[in-house]
């Protein structure tokens, strides 16, 4: 029993293993053989290191984005006009990746604190059942009193006690800074997608169109713009080279629960010891900013790896081939006979000759007399 182990032990550490290689003259394997490594070539060239660039690592963006507007809007409330410039219709003052160009609004002003009746949206009734105090509907704009009052002509609705008169709004109308930008250019240019695309400023109009999305109704009811930033350096290049791409999306889909975008805000004042307020609904186009790229350059670790990694898939071709030869051509059984080599586990006995032994070294012998 040692001796056993002892003599497994010796061919595990002493013995060497190497495949016999056969080579087999068959027109129709060899053609298969050569069609599998040229589709295996052009994957390995054209697709990893061409395409996917499997020679070079990448890495992440940080980006930071600074946006400023201009412009100046007229309007005319209450036979009053008015300007507006970037400070009045801007949310916040200071855009960053996100900002709010106010485009339509709705003003309830000089409200106070006081009882006024409710917004018919906020719920109607016939009588003062109908308005239990200290409750409040989801749309209304106060705390029910308990009192059912006229709100005009037509309609009832329950007492509040809140900001009044109510606001009432049914009758609605409805760096990229790359080398060829400079100071010279950013005075004359406007983005557009073909004659200007690294152009740095922006016309609204212009955006909206290019997400999809019609103006002129989106000013009213307002939306939502996705402006997005995307780099795609190659570092292995000049840094001239790597150049930003806009491209605009309508963040809203045609089906949508609640219509538009808009926020309210108020500016508060006192008049005679009384609070009061301007009430402002805001109807805007919402800019988000998104910034998206990745830089690349060549690394010999990951081109290694995939040199690696193609030529293992070389060995496919051999795989394919082998089952094609021995188990699907007519002459498989003879093909088996001269690729795989059969031995007996015994060895020859005390006196006799290895058959094996004395072939090879006759053939060997017959080899030199004929050279």
């Amino acid at each position: 029993m040692a001796r056993r182990l002892q003599d497994k032990l010796a061919a595990f550490f002493f013995e060497y293993d190497t495949p016999r290689m056969v080579l087999v003259r068959n027109k129709k394997v060899g053609i298969v053989f050569r069609l599998i490594q040229l589709v295996v070539f052009i994957y390995v060239v054209g697709w990893v290191f061409v395409y996917e660039k499997g020679y070079q690592t990448s890495g992440g963006l940080i980006s930071s984005v600074s946006v400023k507007l201009k412009g100046l809007a007229v309007t005319e409330l209450q036979s009053k006009l008015q300007v507006w410039d970037q400070a009045d219709y801007v949310f916040p003052a200071q855009g960053d990746n996100s900002f709010v160009v106010m485009t339509n609004f709705i003003m309830t002003p000089q409200q106070a604190q006081n009882y006024c009746a409710e917004n018919p949206e906020g719920g109607t009734c016939k009588n003062n059942s109908g308005c239990t105090p200290g409750k409040a509907k989801r749309k209304a704009q106060g705390i029910r009193t308990g009192k059912c009052v006229a709100f005009n002509s037509t309609v009832q609705t329950c007492e509040i006690f809140g900001w009044c008169p109510v606001e009432v709004d049914d009758n609605i109308p409805r760096n990229n800074l790359v080398e060829e930008v400079n100071a010279s250019y950013m005075k004359t240019c406007l983005y557009d997608k073909k004659l200007h695309p690294l152009c740095p400023l922006f016309n609204l109009s212009y955006i909206v169109q290019e997400s999809g999305q019609d103006f002129s109704s989106l000013a009213v009811k307002g939306g939502v713009v996705g402006i997005t930033i995307d780099w795609d350096c190659d570092l292995d290049w000049h840094i001239r080279h790597c150049k930003p791409i806009y491209e605009f999306h309508g963040l809203y889909g045609e089906k949508k629960l609640s219509e538009g975008f808009n926020f309210r805000f108020a500016r508060h004042y006192v008049e005679n010891g009384t609070n009061r307020r301007h009430l402002f609904k805001v109807f805007g186009i919402r800019f988000d900013i998104l910034v998206d790229g990745k830089a690349r350059k060549f690394d010999i670790i990951p081109t290694m790896t995939t040199i690696g990694s193609g030529i293992g898939i070389f060995g496919v071709a051999t795989v394919l081939c082998d089952l094609l030869l021995l188990h699907i051509l007519p002459k498989r059984h003879y093909y088996k006979q001269k690729k795989f080599k059969y031995a007996e586990d015994m060895g020859p006995k005390a006196g006799e000759h290895d058959p094996a032994a004395t072939s090879s070294t006759l053939g060997l012998q017959e080899n030199m007399r004929t050279s």
